[in-house]
């Protein structure tokens, strides 16, 4: 099956999509991940992506879908893939389903958290990630997590554009941008809204009740 899972940034789409993902066997698709790994990499889309993250902007569609069109077509990730943080606007919501078309792929769930920018805020600010196993915590709410992480707090890493001012304009620009998407799906069948505002394994365990039935 693939899945997308949809919301505001710092509505806890990467933790969720890690569980869901180990629970049930499929690939985490996270645009942010791919972006970030291109970064990392210091391509020259790398370099271009880190000017415009930096920004507080969102990075263009081409350079999104380009990506992206490489992991939907990987027969090891074939009808197995949930898409976290991605699509962000309608040109978007349009080329996924095309590109899943083209490969004789189709969405079966789409899941949207949603969750107020105050709680989003708290969120962000205190996010961590670990640089070895990609796993996301919160310096407020998960301490003893972060105390018993296996591969040590020498790799929890603070993100650079997780600040307040490049968080205002990241939700500004979800709202102005992404949420028409939320329109553009919400009258689908395969539609779940889920309050995203409750603890993780709360979310957790709707998301598990929903994919089973």
């Amino acid at each position: 099956m693939n899945i997308i899972l949809f919301g505001p940034p710092g509505a806890g789409k990467g933790t969720q999509s890690q569980k869901i993902a180990k629970k049930f066997n499929l690939h985490q698709v996270s645009t942010g991940d791919l972006l970030r790994n291109e970064i990392k990499n210091k391509s020259d889309v790398g370099k271009k992506i880190e000017q415009i993250i930096s920004q507080g902007d969102f990075v263009t569609d081409d350079i999104v879908n380009k990506i992206l069109k490489t992991v939907i077509i990987n027969p090891l990730y074939r009808n197995r893939n949930i898409f976290d943080g991605y699509p962000r606007n309608i040109t978007q919501a349009e080329s996924l389903e095309i590109m899943l078309n083209s490969d004789n792929q189709s969405i079966n769930f789409i899941l949207f958290l949603k969750v107020n920018r105050e709680i989003i805020e708290k969120r962000i600010l205190g996010r961590i990630i670990c640089e070895k196993c990609n796993k996301t915590f919160n310096e407020y709410l998960t301490k003893e997590e972060i105390e018993n992480h296996k591969c040590g707090k020498n790799y929890l890493k603070k993100r650079k554009d997780d600040n307040l001012e490049t968080i205002i304009n990241r939700y500004d620009e979800y709202v102005k941008k992404t949420k028409p998407v939320l329109d553009f799906f919400s009258q689908r069948s395969y539609f779940h809204e889920i309050d995203g505002s409750q603890k993780i394994h709360e979310i957790t365990s709707k998301i598990e009740q929903i994919l089973t039935v």
